[in-house]
């Protein structure tokens, strides 16, 4: 359990510092972080505290969904933007082409170690992963086709109201699935043996 929850908690700390480096890079940022640069413009709090706000209002469109969060879904809406905002605000902006490449490429591997770590807790989905499952459950939709819908709508929606996009969204976008699918199996506890409620399980979907 030690172990978990500190995975869980070293986690979400890195996810949302990998995000602050894709902001800082300036090439366009992944679709939710596009959601809360657009609105963190409109309402005068820093894109990490927009992020938590957003996290709690996807959360709460859970309950039609009838989703149950869990430690790691409080602990996600909780750190992720904290850690962002706190990154951002000693990170300066990159300098040059390379310097922006770099900070957007590294930024895309650390949110993907950092989504190996926290999912691999299994601790309970973060909200916007819960979103797309629970649209799943719900209305029978596939996986892609939810979390397609859902993201498109995100990124349509931050970028009208001002958030970045480029580059870097389309980068991530295509990088972030096979880096989490070669994190996840170093990370899954389940897979290792470690035992949940005192019984071994086998590992499940993220």
């Amino acid at each position: 359990m030690t172990r978990r929850l500190v995975q869980l908690v070293v986690g979400l700390l890195l996810y949302g510092a990998g995000c602050a480096l894709t902001v800082r890079a300036g090439l366009g940022v992944d679709p939710w972080t596009v959601l809360a640069e657009g609105v963190s413009g409109h309402i005068g709090i820093g894109v990490g505290g927009t992020t938590n706000l957003i996290g709690l209002g996807v959360l709460l469109l859970w309950l039609p969904l009838r989703q149950r969060p869990g430690a790691g879904t409080v602990a996600n809406i909780v750190l992720v933007g904290t850690s962002m905002q706190v990154v951002l605000d000693v990170l300066p902006p990159a300098e040059g082409t390379l310097g922006q490449v770099a900070a957007c490429l590294g930024g895309i591997v650390v949110v993907a170690a950092a989504s190996g770590l926290y999912i691999g807790a299994n601790f309970g989905p973060g909200p916007r992963d819960g979103l797309m499952t629970g649209i799943h459950r719900r209305w029978r939709w596939p996986i892609w086709l939810a979390r397609g819908s859902v993201e498109v709508t995100v990124l349509a929606a931050g970028w009208m109201l001002g958030g970045t996009v480029g580059v870097g969204t389309v980068l991530f976008a295509v990088l972030i699935g096979p880096l989490v699918h070669v994190a996840l199996p170093l990370t899954e506890t389940r897979r290792r043996g470690v035992s949940v409620r005192g019984t071994a399980a086998s590992p499940t979907p993220a």
